[in-house]
């Protein structure tokens, strides 16, 4: 028999400091507690529970039913500084589980699918490590357990709930587990990381009929269709090339019969960018070109556009500390990505409008485990060491931003 070799860890865990990686075998069972029992938006109850439950037990002042469902703990320093926020969003996602593992969804068409459950791990572990170790930083730390990111938005309630405020908030730092990066890597980019995120419906009136008879009707499938190739000209023909944009139909719903012209249809899609010099444009551009088709076949419409995030915008200091932060925990410079941006949307968009941060991505896919599966996917899992690593960025970030 040969003897066999595990492939080298794609961590240095000597750069995890030894109290942190005392903290892996808890940040894994709090992960896998909220994995089994996943909360939808503003449902989060089990979840706040939990974390009060958590809080309370290290004598962590905090106050709860922020928006619901959400948390504002507060951890003072050894004297007054700066004060900096850590969010955390809490909410799952409706797909059903196809995980064959112990920790699997306990709640029926209920998962986490994006790694939610780890940042309130993380987050937890984060709060738990500077409560005893204050003497580490100065200032105070407000970790914002937030719900709702997947929908419809639970940063925006939260800031108009005074999330940010007394103490308030000066910058902000938050990390997304990413399964588009391999463990052992930190995505970090200054500008924009993630797009806007907006979303459109309309409805096409056209007059039915026989489909052996068309020039007796008005073919609401023939206008939807030949709008819908309209719309991909809006990118393609109207937005800087230099500039990065997508515009999705992803419904098309109309017709009962195949002998039948429809006297309707209805589609619906998205619209992603990065440029929030763009914020007002895709609205009026859409109706403009559906309204054009339309006009043209003696149909009409009606239509309806929603701007749920705005782009995940960082400023440059911020990036700047995260970026020093992540090269001295990731084993090699080409652990640090720049170039890692996404058209996937986030609602810490609406944070980083209201004092300067820095969204993150944190690796933690791993082929070799099989955990590579890509977000809001029903196998999605991740690599749980990165739990370990997100503690460690936070703490060195609050020791880079509140030092003593």
């Amino acid at each position: 028999m040969f003897a066999t070799t595990a492939p080298p860890s794609p961590v240095d865990h000597s750069r995890i400091r030894p109290a942190i990686q005392g903290l892996q075998p808890q940040l894994v069972e709090w992960r896998r507690r909220i994995h089994q029992r996943p909360e939808l938006g503003f449902k989060e109850w089990l979840t706040a529970d939990f974390i009060r439950t958590q809080l309370d037990q290290w004598g962590i002042p905090y106050r709860d039913a922020v928006a619901e469902t959400g948390l504002v703990a507060v951890i003072e320093g050894t004297s007054p500084g700066p004060v900096l926020g850590i969010r955390a969003d809490m909410d799952a996602l409706p797909i059903q589980e196809e995980n064959q593992v112990p920790y699997r969804s306990q709640h029926d068409g209920i998962m986490h699918a994006c790694g939610h459950d780890g940042h309130v791990a993380i987050a937890l572990g984060t709060a738990y490590y500077l409560s005893q170790h204050r003497h580490s930083f100065k200032g105070t730390i407000k970790l914002i357990f937030q719900p709702a990111e997947e929908g419809p938005g639970g940063a925006k309630p939260m800031i108009e709930a005074g999330a940010l405020k007394n103490p308030d908030v000066e910058a902000i730092i938050g990390l997304h587990l990413w399964n588009n990066l391999p463990l052992g890597t930190v995505g970090v980019r200054t500008g924009a990381l993630m797009a806007a995120s907006e979303f459109f419906s309309c409805t096409i009136q056209g007059k039915g009929g026989h489909g052996a008879l068309p020039h007796q009707t008005v073919d609401s499938i023939v206008v939807g269709a030949q709008v819908v190739n309209a719309l991909q000209t809006i990118v393609a023909r109207n937005v800087d090339p230099t500039k990065s944009a997508v515009v999705t139909v992803g419904q098309f719903h109309g017709g009962k019969a195949p002998n039948v012209i429809a006297d309707s249809v209805t589609f619906g899609g998205t619209v992603r960018y990065f440029d929030q010099a763009y914020s007002d444009y895709f609205a009026q551009r859409l109706e403009q070109v559906i309204g054009g088709v339309c006009q043209s076949h003696g149909a009409s419409y009606s239509f309806d556009y929603k701007a749920l995030y705005p782009p995940v915008i960082n400023d440059a200091a911020m990036a700047d500390l995260v970026r020093s932060v992540a090269l001295s925990v990731v084993e090699t410079p080409a652990g640090v990505v720049p170039e890692c941006h996404t058209m996937g949307g986030e609602d810490m968009a609406f944070f980083l409008q209201e004092v300067p941060g820095c969204y993150f991505f944190l690796g933690s896919a791993n082929t070799e485990k099989s955990l590579a599966y890509p977000h809001h996917h029903p196998r999605f899992d991740f690599d749980e060491t990165a739990l370990g690593l997100g503690v460690e960025m936070f703490a060195r970030c609050v020791e880079a931003y509140c030092p003593c």
